[in-house]
């Protein structure tokens, strides 16, 4: 069977303020980008917005407003796939070992990836929603919890951050898994309390991709067979009633995680190495994509493809998930690991890379 995994208590925290949406494909050289007269301002879901711009830059999870990756990096991510394997604890190539899909991040991370109770993830969650699906790797796949209340990305961005023990001692080693089995893992990291909007260039969304990368080359040291890192950015924070993470900063963290990835697409397209982000060589970094987008607007403002948030999707704060708010996010995490050409054939029963 597959098996999930869990660590500690969800801690529920404080958040957000008002929203309206945006996005972005910009530079991330260390320039501020202008702002054309007449730029779009309003905050518009990252797969909506396209070529069309918030505060001087475009849309869209990946460049030129695209929601798919380039031909390029699409490769790069299959070719990824295809070196994704059951392993022994000691990270040997074993057909009764395991690859594990981590979740590393916050409140929010843990929330939608297990809200756990227990030992055991909730059943309208994530990992609650992959165990009782058929398609899903029952047999060599281990789906474990990483994430914890509280973990923001700078408390994972050193290889020596007690989080690494943690997982290490209180998820994986229990569960009878190590460190070196653990191959693919779902990131979902904020800045607390952010104060500086976009486009400054002090930024609070410029700070938390030069962290992202610290994050993606210490995922790389802790997991040495790690092979991909899927990324996704916060919720909608049009609810939240503190400034652990309101809007616009909950929206504008999806500038930080599209321009990380961009970042390694330009840096394994051409050589150059970026600013904030720093190398995400494919020695220094797993293959870096997204996985499922979950800013959307409420039932007035609903994205494209019809999703959206309500009040009654979050807490009393506005910004961590109620249970049919983490099942909204689960369900759109699940379909994606069922569907994406880079994560379907490891995913699924059945299917090889």
């Amino acid at each position: 069977m597959t098996r999930f995994f869990t660590s500690g208590l969800i801690a529920v925290g404080v958040a957000a303020q008002l929203a309206c949406g945006g996005s972005s494909d910009a530079s991330t050289s260390g320039v501020t980008p202008p702002v054309p007269a007449g730029a779009d301002t309003v905050r518009v879901p990252l797969t909506d917005l396209g070529t069309r711009t918030y505060k001087g830059f475009t849309g869209g999870l990946y460049p030129n407003g695209a929601n798919q990756p380039p031909a390029s990096h699409a490769a790069r991510g299959a070719a990824a796939a295809k070196l994704i394997q059951p392993l022994d604890t000691q990270g040997r190539p074993s057909p009764n070992g395991r690859y594990v899909l981590l979740s590393v991040g916050m409140s929010n991370v843990t929330q939608e990836f297990c809200a756990e109770a227990g030992t055991v993830c909730n059943p309208w969650t994530f990992s609650g929603k992959a165990a009782a699906d058929p398609a899903v790797n029952h047999t060599t796949l281990a789906i474990a919890n990483g994430a914890r209340g509280g973990q923001t990305a700078d408390l994972w961005d050193e290889p020596t951050d007690a989080n690494y023990n943690r997982v290490r001692d209180s998820v994986l080693t229990p569960a009878g898994l190590s460190e070196a089995q653990v191959q693919v893992v779902w990131l979902g990291a904020v800045r607390a309390n952010p104060t500086i909007s976009l486009p400054n260039a002090n930024s609070d969304a410029y700070i938390l991709e030069h962290w992202l990368g610290d994050v993606a080359r210490t995922l790389k040291v802790r997991y040495p067979n790690l092979k991909q890192v899927f990324v996704s950015s916060r919720t909608y924070a049009g609810f939240a009633t503190s400034t652990l993470n309101p809007e616009p900063y909950a929206y504008e963290t999806g500038f930080a995680f599209k321009w990380l990835v961009e970042a390694q697409i330009r840096q394994l397209d051409n050589g150059t190495i970026d600013s904030r982000a720093g190398d995400l060589s494919l020695q220094k970094s797993a293959w870096l994509g997204w996985a499922a987008y979950f800013w959307a607007g409420d039932t007035f403002s609903p994205r494209g493809d019809g999703f959206f948030w309500v009040r009654s999707d979050f807490e009393g704060d506005g910004t961590h998930e109620s249970r049919s708010g983490e099942e909204k996010a689960a369900g759109l995490l699940l379909e994606f690991f069922k569907s994406s050409p880079q994560a379907r054939c490891w995913f699924l029963a059945g299917l090889t890379c």
